[in-house]
């Protein structure tokens, strides 16, 4: 891609050679070459517009549930925090949210207006567009449970509203509209008491807490929960918490969260979800899929 020829009427902040380790949660990851914060929906579908048609394209939210390997990406990288970020209630009642902001944000925006039933997003350490993408959930509650409409935008720039009918959604698995990417959703909730809400967020962030390594580098949850059982329980049960490889570690606290204890690589963290994945199926017949997603290329 010829850097050079980009339009310079673009509004956004463009990087070259951006190390991804400063964009994941798990602080791991290497260059990509180009790394792109769009202003708002305008610049992003002039900066869309100008990719070569080959031009591999990744979508980065807060970096959680993502492992960029320790030789980066080749091709852009879309960042949509700060600029495609906004919160609004709607006309209708609804509530309106950009795929750049956090989820966190969205629990508490919908409670201080006395809304009830997004408070689990509280617990969904990324933003909307990455919950969207893989019905992130927490709590018992699932992303897509109260959206009533997407929106998403295509490599032309195209900008197109979108039903749930038009996605195949499942347990941490969203299929259709292929070519396109999520920009908004408008979340359908129910009339609450204020207060409450941000009295169960404050009790449901104390209950993860007390039970996963918060503050420390992860990616939040690293394998899907099987049928009727826990990842946690199961890798427990293998005698893998607290294993190590490199500089990741399998949390002591929660067995279903790999660490960088400071000095990982992304080829540490890789091999050690492997190590468990494999490990666990070989004691009980289990394949553990993983909720995170490996991009990038290994460090020659």
């Amino acid at each position: 891609m010829n850097v050079a020829a980009l339009d310079q009427r673009l509004r956004g902040e463009l990087h070259l050679d951006e190390p991804m380790s400063r964009h994941t949660t798990w602080r791991v990851g290497g260059p990509a070459d180009r790394f792109y914060r769009p202003a708002d929906r305008d610049d992003l579908a002039q900066f869309l517009r100008q990719l070569p048609a080959d031009e591999p394209l990744y979508w980065c939210g807060l970096g959680s549930n993502l492992l960029v390997r320790d030789g980066g990406l080749r091709g852009s990288v879309i960042f949509l925090h700060p600029g495609i970020a906004e919160i609004v209630l709607t006309d209708d009642g609804g509530l309106w949210a950009d795929a750049g902001a956090a989820c966190a944000k969205v629990a508490r925006f919908a409670a201080r207006n006395d809304l009830a039933g997004a408070e689990f997003l509280a617990g969904i350490p990324g933003t909307m567009g990455g919950a969207l993408a893989m019905n992130a959930g927490a709590f018992g509650g699932e992303t897509w449970g109260c959206v009533a409409a997407v929106e998403t935008v295509d490599r032309q720039g195209v900008l197109r509203q979108r039903t749930p009918d038009d996605f195949a959604v499942g347990y941490r698995s969203v299929e259709g509209a292929a070519g396109e990417w999520f920009t908004a959703c408008l979340l359908r909730l129910e009339a609450g008491d204020g207060e409450m809400g941000l009295r169960r967020i404050r009790q449901l962030l104390a209950q993860r807490a007390e039970t996963q390594p918060i503050g420390k580098p992860s990616c939040g949850s690293v394998f899907r929960n099987p049928p009727a059982d826990h990842a946690a329980r199961l890798i427990e049960a293998a005698g893998l918490k607290g294993r190590v490889i490199g500089g990741a570690q399998v949390s002591d606290k929660h067995a279903n969260f790999i660490l960088n204890r400071g000095n990982a690589t992304a080829a540490d963290i890789e091999a050690l979800a492997t190590e468990v994945a494999e490990r666990v199926e070989q004691r009980f017949g289990v394949r553990l899929q993983r909720e995170f997603r490996i991009i990038g290329e290994d460090k020659s």
